[in-house]
């Protein structure tokens, strides 16, 4: 299996080191039949499994599930090991983040249990771009039961002082294109005299150019820098420069504190933020989580540019002992038409059967963003994700690219200088 994480190991040195006993496969059972062992990464696959109604657990009595959920940052190795192991202790069914996704699917002959019949079954009131990132060499490996969709989350109050109005279709004409979200950026800097930002932390703006590559990183086993990600390192630059974003990392203290008003500056004056670029699962998991009093405060509108962002997709390993079992299992996580309302009533989740969200999408009114319809606008732009250019490398080299473009924003190098060793480090690391 090919590998991009410096944790994952060769199963031949992992026999001793790493627990290759050589145990019977985790689904063998007296009852096989009646076992299905899943593996995850987060606790929403086994909230999907147990949820009352509804839930897999409810509809399939007569299954035994062995459930496991290990951290994110331990999951892909645990994975490997179990799959190089010739499949010793390996899940029948397991979670694949998209960040990781491509590195299984891309080896999917050698693994993963195909899913072409079920998804024959289903195709016609599924999302297409999911199974793109699932399929590999004309197979579909993986299915995933939501679409996450970007969108941008602004302060109605902040909209109002700046813009003279928090209407959401205002705001968007404020922030429909790179160029108005510049100007809003300039605007509100100079109304606030440099105390409110258009966001927190430059980062937030990677996903959104990253929808507007036209290219995969890797192409033709050479390394390509789309000019979109060129755009977005001078975007850095210009938003550092010019003081529009309060200069912050993504996922600090800092760009959480933002959401609820408690942000100040290096002189410790309080400093406010606009705007979060974030996926349909920012909205639950990120920003109501964080918000605090300024909860009701927020609205939500498309924004510059279409991006997706997140997902999880399930895949199977093809040693299972139950494989029609597995596959009915994914086909109902993903698709079947009573779980995918129940569970996005439940959670919120932009589900992937188009017909679910045509069903349910008007209505719901969300009281954090002002009573607000944000599922129909949200499903509306999943159907503009037209293209997959999801790759197993992608995670190591974005990290790389995410060092360069931090090092050119701040000074720290030249652009050339930056990309110069961008490309030096993917050779050496990566090899392209």
């Amino acid at each position: 299996m090919k590998k991009y994480y410096s944790a994952a190991l060769l199963c031949s040195a992992a026999l001793a080191l790493l627990g290759c006993s050589g145990k019977s496969n985790s689904s063998e059972s007296k009852n096989p039949e009646k076992k299905i062992v899943v593996w995850s990464y987060s606790s929403e696959l086994g909230n999907m499994i147990d949820a009352p109604s509804f839930g897999y657990k409810a509809r399939h009595p007569g299954v035994q599930i062995d459930y496991s959920l290990t951290p994110v940052d331990q999951f892909p190795s645990k994975l490997d090991r179990a799959l190089d192991c010739g499949g010793s202790g390996a899940p029948d069914v397991f979670a694949l983040d998209v960040s990781f996704v491509r590195k299984y699917i891309e080896e999917g002959a050698e693994f993963l249990l195909p899913l072409d019949d079920i998804y024959e079954q289903v195709k016609d009131k599924m999302d297409t771009y999911p199974v793109q990132v699932g399929t590999y060499d004309e197979h579909v490996y993986g299915m995933s039961w939501q679409v996450f969709p970007g969108a941008v989350f602004y302060r109605r109050s902040l909209a109002k002082r700046f813009f003279g109005s928090d209407d959401p279709e205002m705001v968007q004409q404020h922030l429909k294109d790179i160029p108005s979200f510049l100007d809003a950026a300039k605007l509100i800097n100079e109304k606030s005299y440099g105390t409110v930002y258009i966001v927190s932390s430059s980062q937030d703006l990677f996903m959104p150019y990253k929808g507007l590559r036209k290219v995969h990183w890797v192409t033709n086993g050479n390394l390509f820098i789309d000019p979109a990600m060129q755009s977005y390192m001078e975007m850095c630059r210009t938003m550092h420069v010019k003081h529009y974003d309060a200069g912050v990392q993504q996922w600090s203290e800092g760009w959480f504190a933002g959401m609820n008003d408690t942000l100040t500056d290096s002189a410790g004056k309080k400093a406010q933020i606009f705007c979060y670029f974030l996926p349909a699962w920012g909205l639950h998991s990120v920003l109501k989580a964080n918000a605090g009093e300024t909860a009701g405060d927020w609205g939500m509108v498309a924004g510059p540019v279409h991006y997706d962002c997140g997902r999880t997709w399930l895949a199977a390993y093809k040693g299972t002992k139950n494989p029609e079992a597995v596959k009915e299992m994914i086909r109902y996580l993903v698709s079947d038409d009573d779980f995918c309302s129940g569970y996005a009533r439940m959670t919120g989740d932009i589900v992937a059967n188009i017909h679910t969200q045509d069903e349910i999408k008007n209505t719901f009114k969300e009281p954090f963003l002002g009573g607000q319809n944000h599922y129909a606008e949200l499903c509306a732009m999943s159907k503009k994700t037209k293209e997959s250019l999801v790759q197993g490398s992608d995670q190591a080299i974005e990290s790389l690219w995410n060092e360069a473009v931090f090092a050119y924003a701040y000074g720290e190098k030249t652009k050339d200088e930056a990309l110069a060793d961008f490309r030096s480090h993917v050779k050496n690391t990566l090899g392209f």
